[in-house]
């Protein structure tokens, strides 16, 4: 069966009442998700298990870590224009297929390149799922109460899975090798083919017009170069060749809005942006989770590195936060029947806010308890924030653009990622370098030492007697008040959203309760 937007525009959407069969497809959609949210997080603890066992080289490392996030953001935007023209459950399928492919490979890899050539896969299939998920919620769920719950459970996977990855990764590497990380993908993949033609309906564009190659290659030459200039920076620091690709990607970025402009049927229709709650919820889902993956990226440093827990330890300690955001995605549907979405989702912006000037409290020396608070609100806050924008966008815009409009959504969740690790982690790491007293040590010691909080307590453990205690101090102490600013600009972007929401939502249909 196919969804068009003839069919649906027919009808009162108010009136019509999923059936099991449409929640049973949800389920297949949610595990999907969850599974590419795990394979984003799982990756982290199995790179000391793949660096003995591959031998890969430094650049090597960094390119099967960041490969995938590469080229998923670079397709999105041509991945969710294709599957409204092919048919998003087609494209669901396909790269299902791929993605369970690009995990058999990585699993049996047995050189570097061989697992990078199957992340880069992954990446290319991940990139079809995403925005292929979410814009069939968008097609089968036509009651405007009963989508957004679905979006909630949609969201609640893909923080769910966020959580999960490092337990179920260390799980795993207890009792099996580090391919095994990998493998956990194909039963669910093999389900998702399996059941999503029984359970899933077809949808598409009825008139999608012609697919322009030059704009898809465009959108790849604008995301990545752009991520991969903000996710290096943040490894090796700002360089003029760094510029340069940045730069590049900008000029890119130009060339394909100027294209987008003049051609009649653009893979990305401009004028969706001049839509008050399409753009204001894109806005908003970046900045959300620009602030979510800043706090993960110097809260995961924190626990470690200065309070002394294991990795194990600090998953465990973020996991409320995390588990917290899957259970107030849900919930969101329920707190809209009640209040307006503007005040719903200005207030789960302004708890995040909360959550994340609340770290302005921790120190060298405090217990965990104050970052399991602060970072559990945060958490929440942005969990309603995910499922609302994500309602906002796809319920802006027509079911047969459905895919186009969620892959703008998912753009920007990359872009806040990028950025959000990028810019707070450049904050911490610059007051640390300005903080951290290396007057005892030799030039190339004390670089070193400046270059993260871990290579200047490792530094710190070769020097005799109190210097060592000396410095593991300074850099905890100068890490700590890098951080307090990260949070304090994280606190203050989160309220200046939920300001702009409560402002650009406030006359929009879209606002009402549902």
């Amino acid at each position: 069966m196919s969804v068009s937007a003839d069919h649906t525009s027919a009808i009162n959407p108010d009136e019509v009442r999923a059936t099991k069969r449409d929640w049973a497809g949800l389920i297949v959609l949610a595990f999907a998700v969850l599974l590419i949210a795990v394979d984003g997080t799982v990756l982290d603890l199995a790179l000391p298990f793949i660096s003995a066992d591959l031998e890969p080289s430094s650049t090597q490392l960094l390119w099967i870590i960041d490969v995938y996030s590469f080229v998923l953001a670079g397709l999105l935007i041509t991945m969710g224009t294709l599957g409204d023209r092919i048919g998003r459950r087609k494209l669901l399928l396909i790269g299902a297929v791929g993605f369970g492919l690009a995990s058999i490979i990585a699993a049996l890899a047995v050189s570097p390149e061989m697992l990078i050539a199957a992340r880069v896969l992954q990446g290319i299939s991940g990139a079809t799922l995403m925005p292929a998920t979410l814009g069939l919620i968008r097609t089968i769920f036509v009651n405007p109460r009963q989508r957004t719950e679905a979006i909630g459970v949609w969201g609640a996977m893909a923080g769910g899975g966020t959580a999960a990855g490092p337990l179920v990764g260390g799980w795993l590497l207890e009792h099996f090798w580090w391919g095994s990380v990998f493998l956990i993908n194909i039963p669910v993949m093999i389900a998702l083919v399996v059941l999503g033609p029984i359970l899933i309906p077809e949808s598409k564009d009825p008139n999608p017009g012609r697919f322009d190659l030059i704009s898809a290659g465009l959108s790849m030459a604008t995301m990545l170069p752009l991520v991969y200039a903000v996710k290096e920076s943040v490894v090796h620091g700002v360089s003029g060749t760094l510029l340069v690709i940045g730069l590049v990607g900008l000029a890119a970025g130009y060339v394909f809005v100027r294209r987008q402009r003049m051609l009649k049927d653009p893979m990305l229709d401009l004028k969706l942006f001049a839509n008050a709650s399409f753009s204001t919820a894109v806005i908003t889902n970046l900045l959300s989770i620009f602030a979510l993956a800043g706090v993960l990226f110097f809260g995961s440093q924190y626990l470690q590195l200065v309070l002394g827990n294991s990795a194990f330890n600090a998953g465990l300690l973020m996991l409320p936060g995390m588990l917290l955001s899957a259970f107030t995605a849900v919930a969101a549907a329920w707190l809209i029947r009640r209040w307006s979405v503007s005040h719903v989702l200005s207030a789960g912006l302004a708890v995040a806010g909360i959550g994340a000037a609340m770290l302005l409290a921790l120190g060298v020396d405090s217990g965990p308890l104050m970052f399991v608070i602060g970072f559990g609100l945060a958490g929440a806050g942005v969990g309603v924030a995910l499922t609302l924008t994500s309602d906002l966008v796809v319920s802006s815009v027509e079911p047969e653009r459905a895919g186009a409009a969620s892959a703008v959504s998912e753009t920007a969740y990359e872009l806040g990622i990028a950025l959000g690790v990028a810019i707070l982690g450049s904050v911490v790491m610059a007051i640390f370098r300005k903080g951290i007293d290396t007057s005892m040590l030799e030039a190339d010691q004390a670089h070193a030492a400046q270059g993260t909080l871990g290579g200047a307590l490792q530094e710190a453990t070769y020097l005799p007697g109190e210097l060592g205690s000396v410095l593991a101090d300074s850099a905890k102490s100068a890490f700590v008040d890098g951080m307090h600013v990260a949070a304090g600009a994280t606190a203050l972007v989160l309220f200046v959203s939920a300001a702009l929401v409560l402002r650009m939502l406030r006359s929009t249909p879209e606002n009402a309760k549902r």
